[in-house]
């Protein structure tokens, strides 16, 4: 509909426009784009079976939400994405505070202007961007906040006593009648509070300060959660509990292509502004195998949650590392090395809550054990296990490679190497060629450096290669030799 014409009450009745209540906006304009097979959410990815469709059963059945999951599980961007189910614009009495509807005003505003105008009272225009409120509950937030005051300096300039309701300065929630409205960690609020809610929930009014006043709010809820905070910091009341109609629970990406292709997503702009730096396909897995064995760690706290931040985080900083590097050497194009991983360790350090243990064993020891389990994980992916006691005679596809070491007094790879430098330094080693024909022959020549260097690390890791670091690189070594040298 055209909504530049239509500025007052008269020519919106015209119009045949006819009022109706946000939740059945969202419930009606869900069921089309569910009937025309539309996506609901976009860029919302793991969530397609699990978490969309009971949010679309939550609206369907006109419930305020509440979406309790750990961090970093897209709980925030699903409340927002809930705008674009609502009409592009909305008509409002012009100058209400609290977004009155002309067919069902509630202000004393509104009422009186309505009574007083009739058809010519003046109509303006809400966009659905702007039908949005949020607020992050802290224990300092207030009702006066949430609900609303009585404003002395209003009663003195209008010359009213406090006994006229015109003195009320209205709070966050009514004046996000007809909106949707976010309270992101619910448990924070104090209890009090939450009991402020009760009313707005099931009657859909508010009371002020004593006041004999009654706001049929229309509002949809959505709140989150975080399930440690029922111990950790507060809870929600049970009472609050029982008036929010759906309860969902969001959860962590379940496979690596999901993961990757969030990271992917949110790190676009980082991925357009270093096009120079090429990232093996193996490198993303990498990465984002750190996030899935961080949350299965015995040093970091699984009620916390790993959020989703660590991989995009993660990943910048590698395209960063790889960058820096680049420019020191003057090379216009470079590809992420394994080496180049260390640069991860302040995004994965700042991400994970540890345990006791952990915190005893240090932070950045407990990422570089989550970067050396993600690559043992990988490292079984595409070549054979390599077992603790093998059996005499069996055949060792290492074998070759290990003995080589043997020959040499040691293998570095130094940080500063040019791109050029280290692809020669690689292709030293005769036998990674070999390994990689067999066992990944489908491998471009763009992604040979990064997967010879993983074969390294990972004989390192299966304890077929010691390795030394460096202060300005990394020093590879037979594991026995280097007992007999003393080294």
């Amino acid at each position: 509909m055209k909504t530049e014409n239509i500025k007052t009450f008269g020519q919106l009745k015209q119009a045949g426009f006819s009022n109706r209540s946000i939740k059945d906006e969202l419930r009606q304009n869900l069921l089309q784009k569910i009937m025309k097979k539309e996506t609901t959410f976009e860029g919302i990815h793991g969530y397609e079976y699990s978490v969309i469709p009971e949010l679309e059963r939550a609206i369907l059945s006109k419930h305020n939400i509440n979406l309790l999951g750990l961090r970093g599980q897209a709980k925030t961007r699903l409340a927002r994405q809930m705008v674009q189910l609502l009409d592009e614009y909305i008509p409002i009495v012009a100058g209400s505070e609290i977004n009155d509807d002309p067919f069902a005003p509630i202000s004393r505003y509104a009422k009186e202007l309505l009574q007083e105008k009739g058809d010519g009272t003046p109509i303006s225009w809400l966009h659905r961007d702007d039908r949005f409120a949020e607020k992050l509950a802290t224990p300092d937030v207030t009702v006066a906040d949430l609900i609303g005051d009585v404003d002395p300096i209003k009663a003195a300039n209008l010359k009213l006593t406090y006994a006229d309701d015109r003195v009320i300065h209205f709070g966050m929630i009514p004046r996000a009648n007809r909106c949707i409205y976010v309270i992101n960690e619910l448990p924070d609020l104090q209890a009090r509070i939450q009991v402020a809610l009760f009313n707005i929930l099931q009657e859909g009014d508010v009371q002020i300060r004593g006041f004999k006043l009654r706001l049929p709010l229309d509002i949809q809820f959505v709140f989150t959660a975080n399930p440690e905070d029922y111990t950790n910091r507060g809870s929600i009341v049970t009472p609050l509990k029982d008036r929010i109609g759906s309860q969902i629970l969001t959860h962590y990406p379940e496979d690596i292509d999901t993961a990757r292709t969030i990271t992917q997503q949110e790190t676009l702009q980082a991925i357009q502004e270093k096009q120079h730096v090429y990232v093996p396909e193996l490198a993303k897995d990498i990465l984002e195998q750190i996030s899935f064995e961080a949350r299965e760690s015995e040093f970091v706290d699984s009620k916390s949650g790993v959020s989703a931040r660590l991989s995009i985080t993660a990943f910048e900083n590698l395209l960063s590392t790889a960058e820096r590097r680049a420019l020191q050497n003057g090379d216009a194009q470079t590809t992420v090395r394994l080496s180049d991983f260390m640069g991860i360790i302040p995004a994965i350090t700042g991400k994970v809550e540890l345990v006791y243990e952990g915190e005893q064993e240090g932070a950045s020891h407990v990422a570089r054990q989550l970067i050396s389990n993600a690559i043992r994980s990988q490292f079984l992916e595409y070549f054979p296990k390599i077992e603790k006691l093998q059996k005499e005679g069996d055949p060792d596809p290492y074998s070759a490679t290990v003995a080589w070491f043997f020959e040499e007094s040691g293998f570095e790879l130094l940080d500063a190497l040019s791109n050029e430098a280290y692809i020669a330094q690689l292709d030293r080693i005769g036998p990674l060629e070999d390994l990689l024909a067999t066992y990944v022959p489908d491998i471009s020549e763009e992604e040979k450096p990064f997967f010879k260097e993983f074969i390294l690390w990972g004989l390192v890791e299966f304890k077929k290669l010691s390795k030394y670091n460096l202060s300005d690189g990394i020093r590879f070594k037979d594991i026995y030799g280097s007992y007999i040298s003393g080294l």
